[in-house]
Order: structure tokens, then C-alpha cells, then sequence
């Protein structure tokens, strides 16, 4: 019995790292439109697709731009009717992106941004804290790319990805009197990505791209048991003088294909659109290797622990507006719906996730070369039923969540 306790714990504790969150926060301007990915005005389009660096109106140009995020998670245990809701601090991803005509038909550039990540905290008597009681995820991205004009209506471009994430998670093991914390701070990966843009007209843009899938390595795993020293030497456990033991994981961030388009109605107002569809159906499967700790499911080794996940791809539309209210001053709303990536049966606290409805808005100002851009949004999620019986987790959640951002960009013409 003590072995599977154990075996579930340290399971749980990277099922939120391998879903991880994809954080659609990439651009100001984008979100306000309902972060649609066909606007080539400067250098954030870069993130997006990074052919269409080819469209910015400028020799060189350079955007950045943060983001706040607050959310809350209400779990009710139907069993005892006490609530619990989340207490998470502000979430702050940020992206910052240059691009630079070499020559008038090639661009180079570099986005840097943080596409995949959260931070959820459970109150102490959680009745799923043995599944997590805080969890904070981070995936850094490093772009490099380069775009070609192939024609003056359509250009190509590419990009190398460098992938580097951190978790740090805490647990109750209830069982063993203390508490359990999963620590990796240097798993790393690469990709790729690649696009096609389109402007066959002065009205119209279309933006086509593909983002690959990135294996975040895991090779220096730390798991750092808080409980009695006398446990450490447990046979199961084999646990070192700090209560420690190493682990080996590759934990996979998913890959995404969107198409995008913007056409403009008039001078002053164009609408957008956007289909995204990724490919959460990799987990399936998830495997964690450790070095001497003996909490594994596999038979012919007890040192590897592997879990079905079931796991789907999803699908996301958006569509956004902007009207120009003055010459300077831009006006602009969005919305998008986010499928979850997997049903009531696969649901856990530590990466809890909704079919999603967002609303969002902003406003945009140009003064000669300069740009800023405001947008905020908010996040209302289908509530659901959870029924988990691998992790014998039962209830009903819902969740809420509201975004503001600020982004700044500068043109050189």
C-alpha cells in the first residue's frame, strides 16, 4: 500500500509539467483582437509566424511587452461539501522580439517569450493535497529566424527554438508524515517552426504556421522527501542522507498549427481570424526514471514509473476587430474559445483545465515610430466534473481568470 501511495505522488507531481499550460500571451496587441496571429505591423508578428517579418512596414523593429495574470480554481469535494478555491499569485509571462531587413527580400530576427507555464496553490487542507499543494511551471522559448520574400505577395520563414523550462512542486505524503518537493530547474529542448504569409492585396493578410513539438529533457531531477531522516533508508525509499533521489524524464511541450487571416473593410476597420490546433494527443504516456528509488510500476524494472494519460489534440477559434477611432488611436475586441485537452476522468488539481470562453479588448497608440498597446482580458471556463479514479479524485471544479497586458514597439523606417 506504501508503494503505490509513493508511486502516485511522484507521478502527479510531472503530470503538470508534461501539460503543462500553453499561455496564449504573446502579444498586446494580439490579445486584444483575441491574440490573433495575421498583423504584421512590427516585430511581434515574429513569435506568431515568423515569415511574416517580411510584411513589417519598417527596416528594423523591435516589440516587448508583460503580462498579468490572476486566477482562481474552486474544487468542491462532493463527499463532504467543503469548498477549496486556489490563492495563486500574480502570473507574469513576457515576450520581447527584433527583426531586421538585411536586404529587402531576406529579414532576421529573435522573439523570446514564455508560451508555456502557471503557478496554482491549494490551501493546506486541500483534500487533493496529495495530489499538489503548490506547483509553479515555466517554459522559456529562444527564437532565432529568418524570413524570405519569394514574391511580393508571399514570403517563407523559419525558426530554431531552444526550449528551458523549470518546475518546483510541493506535496503532502500524508502516509510517511511530511511533505514531498519536486525540483528541475535545467530541463532544456528544441524545435522548429516554420510559415508562409500572405499579402495579396493591401487588404488582406493571411498567415499560415506550424510550431513543432519540444522535448524538455529532464536529467537532473531532484525529489526531496520532508519527512523523518529515520524513513530515508527504507528499502522502497533508498533515499540519501538529505532524503533525496536523482530522476531522468522527457517531458514534452505540444506542437501547434494556426492559420490566420486579417482583411480590412475599410481605412479604418479590419477584422481577424484564427484556427489553432494542437497536439496534446502525445500524452499519452508518461515515464519517469529514477536512479535508486524503488517506486516504479514496470516489472522488469522498479526504478521506472509509467502512467496512461489519454490525453487529445484540441481546437481554438478566434476572432478579433480593430477600428481606428482617430488617426493615432486604434480601438480593438476579441473572442476565442479553448477546448481542454482532456475529459472529466483525467482531470487533477495540479493542472486543472476548462473549455474555455475569452473576451477581450484594448487600445493601441502611434506616435510617429513609437507604439504602446493596452488589452486586458477575461477568462470564463465551463465548469466540469471531476472523476478521477486513477488518482481517486472526485468533486466539481470551476474556474475564472482575468488578463492585462502592456507592450511597447518601435519602428525604424
Amino acid at each position: 500500500m506504501k508503494k503505490i501511495l509513493i508511486s502516485a505522488v511522484l507521478l502527479s507531481s510531472f503530470m503538470a509539467y508534461a501539460g503543462g499550460f500553453r499561455v496564449s500571451l504573446q502579444g498586446v496587441k494580439q490579445l486584444a483582437m483575441a491574440h490573433t496571429s495575421a498583423h504584421a505591423e512590427d516585430a511581434s508578428v515574429a513569435f506568431f509566424n515568423p515569415a511574416g517579418m517580411s510584411f513589417i512596414p519598417a527596416k528594423f523593429s523591435v516589440a516587448a511587452g508583460g503580462f498579468g495574470i490572476k486566477s482562481e480554481i474552486t474544487y468542491q469535494n462532493l463527499s463532504t461539501l467543503k469548498s477549496y478555491s486556489t490563492d495563486n499569485p500574480l502570473g507574469t509571462p513576457v515576450y520581447a522580439a527584433v527583426a531586421y531587413k538585411v536586404i529587402p527580400n531576406v529579414s532576421l530576427g529573435f522573439s523570446f517569450t514564455t508560451p508555456f507555464g502557471s503557478t496554482v496553490e491549494w490551501p493546506n487542507d486541500f483534500s487533493g493535497k496529495e495530489l499538489v499543494q503548490k506547483i509553479e511551471l515555466k517554459a522559456f522559448f529562444f527564437q532565432p529566424m529568418v524570413s524570405v520574400k519569394l514574391a511580393p505577395w508571399v514570403s517563407f520563414g523559419g525558426s530554431f527554438i531552444y526550449a528551458k523550462g523549470t518546475v518546483d512542486q510541493t506535496k503532502a505524503v500524508t502516509q510517511l508524515g511530511g511533505t514531498l518537493n519536486i525540483l528541475d530547474d535545467k530541463a532544456h529542448g528544441t524545435g522548429f517552426g516554420f510559415g508562409f504569409y500572405f499579402q495579396p492585396n493591401s487588404k488582406l493578410d493571411v498567415s499560415v504556421a506550424y510550431r513543432s513539438p519540444v522535448d524538455m529533457k529532464a536529467d537532473d531531477g531532484v525529489a526531496t522527501f520532508n519527512i523523518s531522516p529515520a524513513l530515508f533508508s527504507n528499502p522502497t525509499l533508498n533515499l540519501d542522507a538529505n532524503g533525496q533521489d536523482k530522476f531522468k524524464a522527457v517531458l514534452p511541450l505540444v506542437d501547434e498549427f494556426t492559420i490566420g487571416a486579417t482583411y480590412k473593410l475599410t481605412t479604418k476597420w479590419q477584422v481577424s481570424g484564427d484556427f489553432n490546433y494542437s497536439g496534446w494527443d502525445r500524452y499519452q504516456n508518461l515515464t519517469l526514471d529514477f536512479e535508486k528509488a524503488k517506486v516504479g510500476n514496470v516489472a522488469s524494472d522498479p526504478t521506472i514509473l509509467r502512467s496512461p494519460r489519454n490525453w487529445h489534440n484540441t481546437k481554438t477559434f478566434r476572432v478579433g476587430t480593430q477600428y481606428m477611432l482617430t488617426e493615432n488611436l486604434a480601438g480593438r475586441l476579441g473572442y476565442y474559445h479553448d477546448e481542454s485537452p482532456y475529459d472529466d476522468k483525467n482531470f487533477i488539481p495540479d493542472s486543472p483545465s476548462f473549455d474555455a470562453n475569452v473576451i477581450t479588448g484594448g487600445f493601441g497608440y502611434k506616435y510617429k515610430s513609437f507604439g504602446i498597446d493596452l488589452a486586458g482580458g477575461y477568462n470564463f471556463q465551463k465548469s466540469r466534473k471531476v472523476n478521477n479514479v486513477n488518482s481517486d479524485f472526485y468533486g466539481q471544479a470551476k474556474a475564472k481568470a482575468y488578463y492585462f497586458g502592456l507592450g511597447l514597439s518601435f519602428n525604424a523606417f
